[in-house]
Order: C-alpha cells, then structure tokens, then sequence
C-alpha cells in the first residue's frame, strides 16, 4: 500500500452509459484492498437490479437518490450512506436533476468492471441502446441483471 493523494476533479475519469465514474483512489494504490469512486449521475434511465459478488458502500455528496436493496428503497440525499452487501440485488434511480456520490468497493473487481464498460460501450451511447454490449460486460464480471424494461 503506498500514500495517494488527489485534488478536487483529478483522477481517471470512466464513461458508463448512465453516469461518469472518476478513479479517485484506484486498486494499485491499496495492493487492491479498495478502490474510491466520485460518481456523477444524471437523472434518466437506470440499469436493473443487478447483483454483483463485491461488497461497495455509496456516500452522497450532492443531489439525492434512492437506492434499492434486496426489495428495500432507501432515500438518500447529502450526507447519507449505504452498505451494499456482496451479492445483494441493487440499483438506484437519481431524484434530483443529478447526484454526485462516492463509492467505496473492496477489492479491485468494481473497478476492473467500470474499465471494461468504458473499453466496450462508446461514450455518450444511450442506456437502453448500451444494453445488450452490457449483457456481455456484466457477463465477464460474474455479475447477474435483471431484465431491462422496454
């Protein structure tokens, strides 16, 4: 593990086709321990519920959304948080006109997954138009979706 530092809008940003992911602290710099996450997402379309074999935790800096575990909605604006165990069943849909939140994964896979998002679904392609390249994405992940709605 070595010492990171970055300043306000610095690090590797990380298209996806409903939000921008910006590496804040990557995997290499924990020996893969975590990783750190600035998210930006739009309000619009949302992917899903979909459950992913790594633990993450959200934190909302800006705007407010609501989160849906295992069934459960959990309103969260700035300030609040939320655990997501590994494989629970989740999305989150933006409220406001955008939200802006950290995202805290173990190990280095959610960050390993933003990168193949980014490599295989052109920036700017519509949600719905992303879906069936996501299919493959999330298949190379060990990550299960459910169904898109039309």
């Amino acid at each position: 593990m070595r010492t990171h530092s970055s300043t306000a809008g610095e690090g590797f940003e990380l298209n996806s086709p409903d939000a921008k992911v910006m590496v804040k602290v990557d995997a290499a710099h924990t020996d893969g321990a975590y990783e750190l996450f600035e998210v930006d997402a739009p309000r619009g379309p949302t992917v899903p519920p979909h459950v992913t074999p790594w633990a993450k935790a959200y934190y909302v800096l800006h705007g407010r959304m609501a989160v849906l575990v295992d069934g459960e909605v959990h309103d969260l604006t700035p300030g609040s948080s939320i655990a997501i165990p590994p494989d629970a069943a989740h999305t989150f849909t933006v409220h406001s006109p955008s939200v802006r939140f950290l995202a805290i994964s173990l190990t280095d896979a959610m960050g390993r997954f933003f990168r193949d998002v980014d490599r295989s679904v052109p920036a700017g392609t519509p949600l719905h138009d992303a879906a069936p390249l996501l299919r493959e994405v999330v298949e190379r992940h060990g990550i299960t979706m459910g169904e898109w709605s039309s």
